[in-house]
């Protein structure tokens, strides 16, 4: 077996197209698409190269030139140095047969790597960007389709990172409910915060589409008062924002992103997207002029269905507004409007074990946890090894 570093367009192609190679037999997996894993490594399109990030990817071969696996290494300049006493660089992209000694090639030239660029521990499988894509590897729910953005991994994956040394640094919680209220009631007590919060003054709307600027800086104010603030979260800019909601565009339903209002004052929201993995399964993993040809026609085809599934992409309170039950009135508030647009079912989006609270949402809603990532992390040097930190 041979390491080959990824230098060439072909070898980019032969990057994209492994997992597809490997799980294309598989009954749940649904692959990523292959222009948006170049992306992560376009320095034109992947603005942490001009901030000063690094990043390489390599290859596994086997005796006859055959592809068996990939990794990628990076260094995230946001990122690495959140702990002002632990520089930690990343891995992730990685794919390989089941077989240990592959894995440990693939591994040792990512963490050797890194380990010449300074870094002190490895945190992966992660992305070389934002947490919203590609992060973490599958250790529960095998039998679940991917949602949009996610990987698909065989079981043999946990243990082959285990097996090298990797620890696990925090677990990613998708959870599953239904959402008309029939199907799964809410308790009383999210109604009765609902009532109280409409005598209070507090309003209940969801996007609209057509004020994109608005649905921008709305979003930006939230985002930025409730997630800005934790730890391997960036503040988000005004332009960041409006970049989202172009891109958002194509496959935005306005009637499932819903804000709270205070005063006029955007204080809370609710970010959902129809689940684009039940569009992308149909149209493959290219995106090429015939992709996008078929995508559209899938995506008219699902849009009429009347059992769709919607995805929570982001969910949050501004401090001020926290403890007073607005987030459980929010939920109320979307129960009529959700299946009405036509959605039987939603996912959420993964929520770390370091949220606490937000678990304690989940539970509350009725979801249940149906599929379980993990991120790790690997010490380099001689200290202890410490979990993700609690949010508080």
């Amino acid at each position: 077996m041979t390491i080959q570093e990824v230098t060439t367009r072909r070898h980019e192609r032969q990057f994209a197209a492994l997992p597809h190679r490997l799980h294309r037999h598989e009954p749940a997996y649904i692959g990523a698409l292959d222009n948006e894993v170049d992306d992560v490594f376009n320095p034109k399109k992947n603005k942490l190269f001009a901030n000063g990030g690094k990043a390489r990817r390599w290859l596994l071969l086997d005796g006859q030139q055959q592809v068996i696996g990939r990794v990628a290494a990076f260094i995230n300049p946001s990122t690495v140095r959140i702990d002002p006493t632990l520089a930690v660089g990343g891995l992730g992209f990685f794919e390989c047969l089941n077989d240990q000694a592959a894995a440990n090639l693939l591994l040792d030239a990512a963490c050797d790597w890194l380990r010449a660029q300074g870094v002190e521990a490895v945190d992966g499988p992660i992305n070389f960007g934002d947490r919203d894509k590609f992060w973490g590897v599958l250790i529960d729910g095998f039998d679940k389709e991917p949602n949009y953005g996610m990987f698909w991994h065989p079981a043999y994956y946990q243990q082959l990172l285990e097996n090298y040394g990797f620890q696990l640094y925090f677990k990613q919680f998708t959870s599953s409910r239904a959402t008309h209220r029939d199907d799964q009631p809410l308790h009383p007590r999210f109604w009765k915060l609902l009532d109280e919060a409409l005598a209070a003054g507090y309003e209940f709307r969801h996007a609209d589409a057509s004020q994109p600027e608005k649905l921008a800086q709305d979003f930006l104010h939230v985002y930025n008062l409730a997630w800005g603030k934790h730890a391997g979260v960036q503040e988000m800019t005004l332009e960041q924002a409006r970049k989202i909601v172009r891109e958002l565009k194509p496959v935005l339903d306005d009637k499932i992103v819903f804000f709270v209002y205070y005063q006029g004052e955007p204080v809370a929201f609710y970010v959902n997207l129809p689940e684009l993995n039940q569009i992308f399964k149909h149209v493959g993993h290219r995106l090429d002029l015939l992709g996008k040809v078929r995508f559209l026609y899938e995506r008219w085809r699902y849009t009429r269905r009347r059992d769709k599934k919607m995805l929570g992409i982001i969910y949050g309170v501004v401090p001020e507004h926290q403890n007073k039950g607005l987030d459980m009135a929010l939920i109320a508030s979307t129960q009529d409007p959700v299946p009405a647009a036509g959605y039987r079912t939603t996912e959420m989006n993964w929520i770390g074990d370091f949220n606490p609270r937000m678990m304690v949402t989940i539970r509350a809603i009725g979801a249940k946890v149906i599929k379980t990532h993990a991120t790790y992390r690997k010490l380099f040097i001689d200290r202890p090894f410490e979990r993700y930190p609690i949010i508080r």
